[in-house]
Formats: C-alpha cells, sequence, structure tokens
C-alpha cells in the first residue's frame, strides 16, 4: 500500500491567461489548475525542476499528494493531466483535482511480477507474456496502492494469472467488470516447435498403419 502521503509544494498565480503562465515558465514554474472538492478553482504555479523530478519518479498520476499553498489550508489532490511541450517533452502545464480521503477515483496502477525464479515454468524456459503491465482500478483515495503484486511462485507453462488471483486493496475493484488475464506463462518456442513435430510424426504413424 502507499506509505506516506507526499507533499506538494505550490504558490498561488496571481493572474490568469497565456501571459501569466508564460511569464511563470519564464521564472523556472509550470502553471497548473487546482479544482474540485466543491471548492472554486485557483491558479497555482509549481517548481519547475520539483515537478521534473517527481515525473522522473514515476506513477505520478496515480499517487496522492498533500498540496500546501501558502495562505491555504492543505488539500489532498491526484494529477489528471500533465501538458508537455511537443518538442522537448517536457511539463508546461498540470490539472490537480481535490479528493477527500473517502473520494472514490479511478487510476491506473502498475502490475509487478515476482519471485519468477520460483515459478517451475520459468525454469522450464518458459515466457513470461504480461498482457497488461497496469490495471485500471476504482480506488478510495486514501488507499490507492503503489503497484500490484503478482506471485509467481508455483506458476508452470500453459498458467494463466487472471485480476481475479492478484491481492487488490480493501475497498479496490477493477473498472472491468469480468476476470480478465494479466499475464501468462507461454512454452519456449523451441519446445512448442518440437511439440508440433512430435503431433505431425503421430499423424504420420497413425496414416501409414491404416
Amino acid at each position: 500500500m502507499a506509505g506516506q502521503i507526499p507533499d506538494l509544494i505550490a504558490t498561488e498565480r496571481t493572474g490568469t491567461g497565456k501571459g501569466a503562465a508564460r511569464q511563470a515558465r519564464r521564472d523556472g514554474l509550470v502553471p497548473g489548475v487546482v479544482y474540485g472538492g466543491g471548492e472554486e478553482p485557483i491558479a497555482i504555479n509549481v517548481p519547475f525542476n520539483d515537478l521534473l523530478k517527481r515525473l522522473k519518479q514515476g506513477r505520478f498520476l496515480s499517487t496522492l499528494f498533500n498540496l500546501k499553498v501558502e495562505g491555504q489550508e492543505d488539500v489532498r489532490v491526484i494529477c489528471r493531466n500533465v501538458q508537455r511541450d511537443v518538442v522537448k517533452d517536457l511539463p508546461t502545464h498540470l490539472d490537480l483535482m481535490r479528493l477527500r480521503r473517502t473520494s472514490k477515483v479511478k487510476l491506473y496502477i502498475p502490475v509487478e511480477f515476482v519471485n519468477e525464479e520460483e515459478a517451475p515454468g520459468i525454469k522450464k524456459g518458459g515466457v513470461l507474456t504480461v498482457v497488461r503491465n497496469e490495471v485500471e482500478l476504482l480506488v478510495t483515495a486514501g488507499d490507492i496502492p503503489e503497484k500490484l503484486v503478482v506471485d509467481m511462485t508455483g506458476l508452470d507453462v500453459g498458467d494463466t494469472i487472471n485480476i481475479s488471483s492478484v491481492d487488490l486493496p480493501a475497498g479496490a475493484k477493477p473498472t472491468i467488470d469480468r476476470d480478465f488475464v494479466v499475464a501468462n506463462i507461454s512454452a519456449p518456442s523451441g519446445l512448442r516447435s518440437s511439440e508440433n513435430e512430435a503431433d505431425e510424426e503421430a499423424g504420420e504413424e497413425a496414416a501409414a498403419e491404416e
């Protein structure tokens, strides 16, 4: 589960529109908007270097933050969008949504596979085929998981990992209403080839006996 909620430090942006946003970028800031939670939107600036560092750490869009703006009460937020420069791929604007701790939100949560060395299918040369490296969940804002962990202990060639076999945080559920496949262990190409040859030989022998 997610640990302590990290702080996101921002300042309130005086002035709105493209001019104020351009000035913020010149000052080494990224303009943004905080909305939702039954309150009026406020315009903010976030230090560019701080934001870039958090983006590089990953999972930015699935992290609950404690937004701290001078003169305002702290509020929990989640990022709903980060606009980037089409050439430099650097952040130019962000949208933050206010959340109560009990609010429900849809998020894509990354999937991590562990104990591959304990999977007989992998030892035989089988290949882990990941169908979904992230899963969209409906989760409570105060209990957003950092990741979903799939334990591969005991899995053999041909085994399939469905979402029903993955431990989800309390109160969370997938947004897809069926037991979908997350990953499977497929046979190595060499084994598949030998099996096909064996099938062909068996077929030829049967034909000869007839």
